[in-house]
């Protein structure tokens, strides 16, 4: 298949260091050329992938402090993939719901992947108006807040076999891993290292946005004994700082929407303990791949006396059986052929009659022009 990926430009593909949604599209592009795909990817000039690289921009915007209007910049990429639409078989969108209005007024069936959160009253708005644009949920949590969207499937989040694994080192510390920001809870995983006696590694980003919050309510707590503030690390030190912790802590505080770095610990063979919220249920199998608690307490409790009964073989293994790259670029091919046909039989339909009915709005529309969008 002509497969378009349509990334964010605020980091390159795949990230030099942070980066969850740009990750993952790394590895299904990948993933997808892998299988045989002709793949363009829309993203920035530093991104380095084997599929055709279509630059919007030299490099990511996060590396990049002379762009102070980043979304003039995506409006320039969606117009420039808009012009090109008629090379793909399908559109696959990563930029929230900043498609929608254009890429339903065109003939080349589109998905677009949500990656975020979805439970503020804004976004009731969007979909109320857009609901019948296809769309892909990465939880079945994620997509709660919103029953009026067209959910076509949740595909749950995958990365390479190969890229992460145990190490044979002794376990001897907990772990955070992501960002430092009021929703992670920073705060409670370092209460819930010093409960439990025990060190606490943090390899975490802090965001501009984040940045009062980090000196107000996380620095003073980094000179309690044990804490040590790594910073941001990338994939290449990942394997070694999952794989030396005991457990990743998730004390998390807001409706993740799936958490890629429970992944990653499982990958490690590491468990995680994780706050039961948003997608945890989903992904962390409690008692196998990690405990879930409901605070700092029970956190505390299950490192104490029931994280000695996880077994880290049994983690990766359920890692290789529910988490990789082939699996989800595998279930997004399934909906790319399952758009791509119908949009051929209803451009057939479309072109043979005549005339067709727009199911966005309901114009009637010449089969001439190219047919009609597609909704599954």
């Amino acid at each position: 298949m002509r497969i378009a990926q349509i990334a964010p430009l605020t980091e390159a593909i795949p990230p030099k260091l942070y980066g969850g949604t740009e990750r993952v599209v790394s590895w299904l592009t990948e993933e997808l050329v892998a299988l045989g795909h002709d793949v363009t990817l829309f993203a920035s000039g530093d991104s380095q992938t084997s599929a055709k690289l279509a630059p919007m921009w030299p490099r990511s915007l996060r590396l990049d402090d002379t762009v102070r209007d980043p979304m003039a910049l995506h409006m320039a990429m969606l117009e420039q993939v808009r012009r090109r639409t008629g090379e793909f078989d399908i559109l696959h969108f990563h930029l929230d719901y900043f498609p929608f209005s254009i890429f339903s007024r065109q003939s080349t069936p589109f998905i677009t992947t949500m990656h975020g959160r979805l439970d503020l009253p804004e976004h009731q708005t969007v979909f109320n108006f857009f609901n019948t644009v296809p769309v892909i949920s990465i939880s079945d949590a994620q997509r709660q807040p919103l029953p009026q969207a067209h959910w076509l499937r949740t595909i749950h989040h995958g990365l390479p076999a190969h890229l992460l694994g145990p190490r044979a080192a002794q376990p001897e510390y907990l772990a955070v891993l992501g960002r430092i920001a009021p929703e992670k809870a920073v705060d409670r995983a370092i209460r819930i290292a010093v409960r439990c006696k025990l060190p606490l590694k943090i390899a975490a980003k802090v965001d501009r946005v984040d940045r009062d919050y980090f000196e107000r309510e996380i620095r003073p707590l980094l000179d309690l004994p044990g804490i040590d503030y790594i910073g941001e690390i990338g994939d290449a030190e990942k394997a070694e700082f999952l794989g030396g912790a005991r457990a990743l802590l998730m004390p998390i505080d807001w409706p993740e929407p799936f958490g890629l770095v429970m992944i990653e610990a499982m990958a490690c063979g590491t468990p995680v303990i994780a706050f039961r919220s948003g997608s945890v249920p989903e992904v962390v199998e409690h008692g196998v791949t990690g405990l879930i608690v409901d605070d700092e307490a029970a956190a505390a409790d299950a490192i104490t006396n029931q994280l000695g009964c996880l077994s880290r073989h049994k983690i990766r293994a359920r890692f290789e059986e529910r988490f990789t790259a082939r699996r989800m670029a595998g279930e997004y091919v399934e909906i790319y052929r399952r758009l791509a046909a119908r949009a051929k039989r209803r451009l057939r339909t479309v072109n043979g009659a005549g005339k067709g009915v727009h199911p966005q709005d309901g114009r009637h529309q010449n089969g001439m022009d190219g047919g009609v969008y597609v909704a599954d």
